[in-house]
């Protein structure tokens, strides 16, 4: 009980420093950044997100595929003629 009340107490001091610190970035990109150089970190920042969200989408969906294979896709093409074998061999 204790323990738990000292750590509650620590972040708590560690919450207020962060906040007093994010309220003096925001003073000073207020004085001293345009809106416009704000509007630009905040779009790239949006871009960004959403080009990981894309790249780990699309991982996690092949994997989730690939582990539901069925025996079909197994041998899909196993009773295929190979018509590449007829190019190229010079007749």
């Amino acid at each position: 009980m204790i323990q738990s009340m000292k750590w509650s107490r620590s972040l708590r001091k560690v919450a207020h420093q962060i906040e007093d610190s994010v309220d003096d970035l925001k003073e000073g990109i207020h004085h001293e950044g345009s809106s416009l150089l704000r509007t630009v970190g905040w779009v790239s920042a949006g871009v960004t997100a959403l080009a990981i969200g894309v790249v780990v989408g699309r991982e996690i969906r092949q994997r989730y595929k690939f582990n539901r294979r069925t025996p079909y896709d197994f041998y899909a093409h196993s009773g295929d003629q190979a018509q590449d074998v007829e190019f190229g061999v010079g007749i």
